[in-house]
């Protein structure tokens, strides 16, 4: 199993988009930002070649999509149906990577999972057995991986196929993450809860940009 070479970011112009792009453009592969606002992705991506000395290209939403390997999308939750519902037709075959959390302001602080069980069920119910969802990114604190600064979080990984899991814990690494096979699509339940919770210590101890670290001797998975 090799890392996918072309990754689209839906929602690359936002934070955790824009950062998981620079880091993969860093380390080689094609990149394709995509935004609502197609001169907007390409603007973005123009500055993201120039600093990065790689390639990468920008695109309206669905046409940024249906030239990739693998999508992620970075959104707002109010936004990920819309976005979903733009793309579906583009992603038909491919592995989207949903990083979606459910924060419903204004208490963003207080787990508030959607009637589907959580966001990842939802994208995969929006865009059908055509696609495989994987989540993942949900907790990994975007300005510090944007600063280029070493992330003292794993990325937990849920997908219904371990083949398309992997492909996404390659994808962590490529951005200088651990990615760690966490289970079924289901259980991104708990990721995406536990990021209301990191809000929460984030504010109570004043820390900047708690993240989750998995202990033990991991082996190869």
């Amino acid at each position: 199993m090799t890392t996918s070479k072309a990754v689209a970011v839906i929602g690359g112009t936002g934070h955790l988009g824009g950062a998981l792009a620079r880091r993969w453009s860093q380390a080689g592969l094609a990149v394709t930002i995509g935004s609502r606002d197609g001169e907007r992705a390409s603007a973005a991506a123009d500055a993201l070649a120039r600093e990065t000395g790689h390639p990468v290209y920008g695109a309206a939403n669905r046409e940024a999509a249906a030239g990739a390997d693998i999508v992620l999308v970075a959104v707002p939750f109010a936004s990920q149906a819309e976005v979903l519902e733009d793309i579906r037709d583009s992603v038909q075959g491919s592995i989207v990577i949903d990083a979606t959390v459910p924060l419903v302001p204004p208490r963003v602080m207080r787990v508030q999972l959607p009637p589907e069980g959580c966001a990842a069920q939802r994208a995969q119910s929006l865009l059908g057995d055509g696609v495989q969802v994987v989540a993942a990114f949900h907790n990994v604190a975007a300005h510090r991986l944007a600063a280029g600064e070493d992330v003292d979080c794993d990325v937990l990984v849920f997908g219904d196929k371990r083949d398309a899991r992997a492909r996404v814990v390659e994808l962590a690494e490529a951005a200088g993450l651990r990615g760690i096979h966490a289970g079924a699509l289901a259980n991104s339940a708990a990721a995406e809860a536990l990021t209301s919770v990191l809000i929460f210590i984030n504010k109570h101890y004043q820390v900047d940009g708690a993240g989750v670290r998995i202990t033990g001797n991991l082996q190869t998975g």
